[in-house]
């Protein structure tokens, strides 16, 4: 017995160091903590409301393009690093913690709960365009999801068969009456992307992506960023390490908001008018969760210890969860549906392609510098 707890530094680290119980976090700077709700209100807000209001009264406000751009590619790039940085390597910490059962060291829970969330979101949005090709299939209408087709179009990119509605006249009178009718039903000739109708193609008929298709991808991302910002905001609550921690947030949920922002706002252009508002509640509630969650922190601090048992198993747990949809956002809707199989990509200059990687990657490692305080 002598042996097995001097072989055993969790369980020594446990009872020396470790307050695994259910007593409060710190009261210190209550001032602070209370105007952080906030300092961090606005920030996020700002990030999120910023590129949506911007982009869409685009002729009261004039934002030169390239700033939409970059809050595109650099938030992407945020949005990466978040999943690796911010909510992998915490959930292992979390789910490894002293304070934790022997059994939860005997398995690498965190990366297992990682790859279920990736490989439910990727069987979610397969029913979904399964589905969706069904119905349209029983009114007579093929339609591709992610604007691209199978086999050899597929290394083209989503726009390799636009030429051959061109060649052919009956295609280019369907195509006419495609886009009038969907002119019609959105009300607004603005709002309807010639290219976005020519990308999704196959055969001789061309359709408009669904609004519920793009909706549903912005909404899986949301999802993940709002978990991880309801747990960020208790945890400063009730953080003794307040001041860095604080300072940090304010940039980390500003980067991360103008992500989630760009994001809604490139989706806007392409619905319909009876959805637009859509991107605009999306900016909204991301703007909330973390004052809302510092909120609830602050409500419950006299109780609730980020570092008890119960508290790292549900941080761990949601944390894992929620790296698991943004890992497989970024890698599949970020990176390879806006890079490699973007017509726009594939037709631009190498200048262009290589500014947009950089600003990516800036993005991304700031964020992933962010990480070595929060």
């Amino acid at each position: 017995m002598a042996n097995l707890t001097i072989n055993s530094p969790s369980l020594a680290i446990r009872d020396d160091s470790d307050n695994c119980g259910s007593g409060g976090g710190a009261d210190t700077f209550f001032g602070l903590r209370i105007a952080s709700i906030f300092i961090i209100l606005i920030g996020s807000m700002f990030g999120a409301l910023f590129p949506v209001v911007s982009m869409r009264y685009s002729d009261y406000v004039k934002v030169p393009k390239g700033i939409f751009e970059f809050a595109k590619w650099f938030g992407s790039g945020v949005i990466i690093a978040t999943a690796f940085i911010h909510l992998l390597s915490p959930a292992m910490d979390e789910l490894g913690s002293p304070c934790l059962s022997e059994a939860w060291s005997e398995y690498p829970y965190a990366l297992a709960l990682c790859l279920l969330s990736i490989f439910s979101i990727f069987i979610v949005e397969l029913v979904a365009f399964r589905w969706g090709t069904a119905k349209l299939a029983s009114i007579g209408v093929a339609y591709d999801a992610h604007g691209h087709e199978a086999g050899a179009h597929a290394a083209h990119g989503p726009e390799s068969s636009t030429q051959n509605i061109a060649e052919s006249g009956k295609d280019a009178q369907d195509l006419t009456r495609i886009m009038e009718e969907a002119r019609a039903a959105s009300h607004s000739s603005h709002s309807v992307n010639e290219s976005e109708v020519l990308k999704n193609t196959r055969g001789n008929v061309a359709v408009l992506d669904s609004p519920m298709t793009q909706i549903l991808g912005v909404a899986i991302l949301e999802f993940g960023v709002v978990l991880h910002s309801v747990l960020v905001g208790l945890t400063l609550a009730v953080d003794p390490d307040f001041k860095i921690l604080f300072v940090v947030l304010v940039f980390h949920q500003t980067f991360e908001g103008l992500g989630v922002g760009s994001r809604l706002a490139y989706m806007q252009n392409d619905l319909p008018l009876a959805y637009r508002n859509v991107a605009l509640y999306g900016a909204l509630l991301y703007g909330i969760t973390t004052p809302v969650g510092i909120a609830a922190g602050m409500g419950v601090r006299t109780t609730y210890n980020p570092d008890s048992t119960t508290a790292s198993i549900v941080s761990g747990v949601m944390d894992s969860l929620s790296a698991g949809i943004l890992i497989y956002t970024g890698m599949v809707e970020l990176l390879a549906h806006e890079f490699l199989f973007s017509r726009e990509m594939q037709t631009s200059s190498n200048a262009r392609l290589a500014r947009c990687v950089c600003t990516m990657l800036l993005g991304c490692g700031l964020m992933a510098l962010l990480g070595k305080w929060a």
